[in-house]
């Protein structure tokens, strides 16, 4: 008699899980879903960085340029009037 139940278990046991799977497969298609379009999303974002990035790399390069313009005028400029004063000094006193 066991024997002839087996069969009959087997198949409701199998017709049982059919549905289970059958959501199973829907739950995971849907992360699936959520997960591309959080990669997507990502994606997106990390080109967009990348450009960020570019446009700030490029504005420190100019900055750095015109520090180095500026920091070149301030020391021309010190040393032109420090000989002014050199050479009022050396008129004054003689």
């Amino acid at each position: 008699m066991t024997r002839k139940n087996t069969p009959v278990l087997v198949a409701m046991a199998a017709a049982l899980s059919l549905p289970l799977a059958g959501c199973k497969d829907t739950k995971t298609l849907q992360e699936n879903e959520q997960l591309k379009a959080q990669v997507a999303e990502l994606q997106k974002e990390t080109g967009q960085v990348g450009n960020d990035l570019e446009t700030m790399t490029a504005a420190r390069d100019a900055l750095t340029k015109e520090n180095e313009k500026l920091k070149a005028e301030i020391k021309h400029l010190k040393t032109r009037s420090s000989r002014k004063r050199a050479s009022s000094r050396k008129h004054l006193g003689s």
